[in-house]
């Protein structure tokens, strides 16, 4: 489970070093990384799965109709409002500001890229990370505690190095800012072992972000009024 959070920390500092930046200056590349980790996290997880003999939907838990729209309607929303309260919360915590939002977030990237991620990091986010920690983390652990808050706090984690930067405040923000989230996301799915409404409300908020870097890369203006606001 830490896998996640050790590739973002070499990505960012072997690319750093590449084009000879600070870490802080490649912060507002977070989105393509995390793309990039996704596709890698994607293949491991189904190496595992054909190590075990079993398919990527077995190691999810997948199973087909099972799936009730007001289930997908209920998580998503819970996505929406516990991960945005969790993030202003923490930012309330840590910079004593609220709302509170990391800048480098929804920071501008070359248009091309932001296009193309706009699509690719919705598609594979849930994939990547609900696979390994709802699949191959809440499902490892037979105690009930254990199953919860061990893959809730590696969930947690990586967003931690999401972008990476060398700042114990920045990295304690992050990690608040999903805790809350990823204990209700692993409790629920131990629950109902049934991924799907959690992929999908993860899908519909990590959306939410590619518009906003798609917007700022179109209009660099924007993104100067965002954070004059």
């Amino acid at each position: 489970m830490p896998i996640r959070s050790i590739l973002f920390i070499l990505i960012f500092v072997i690319g750093s070093i590449i084009v000879n930046k600070n870490i802080s200056d490649i912060s507002n590349w977070w989105s393509i990384i995390a793309t990039i980790v996704n596709i890698i996290t994607i293949l491991l997880l189904v190496f595992i799965s054909k190590k075990m003999n079993i398919s990527y939907s077995k190691l999810i838990n997948y199973e087909k109709g099972k799936t009730k729209i007001k289930q997908v309607i209920i998580i998503s929303l819970v996505v929406l409002f516990v991960g945005t309260f969790g993030m202003y919360l923490s930012g309330f915590i840590c910079y004593g500001k609220f709302p509170y939002a990391a800048p480098m977030m929804i920071a501008p990237i070359p248009l091309v890229l932001a296009i193309i991620n706009f699509i690719v990091l919705p598609l594979t986010v849930s994939f990547a990370e609900d696979g390994l920690y709802l699949g191959c983390g809440v499902n490892s652990f037979k105690n009930k505690y254990m199953a919860i808050l061990i893959p809730a706090f590696f969930y947690a984690l990586q967003h931690s190095f999401i972008p990476t930067l060398f700042d114990g405040k920045f990295i304690i923000y992050r990690f608040l800012s999903f805790l809350p989230l990823t204990i209700i996301l692993c409790w629920y799915y131990r629950k109902h072992k049934n991924p799907v409404p959690i992929m999908i409300g993860h899908t519909l908020i990590e959306m939410a972000s590619v518009v906003m870097i798609l917007m700022t890369s179109i209009s660099p203006e924007f993104y100067q009024t965002m954070l004059n606001m």
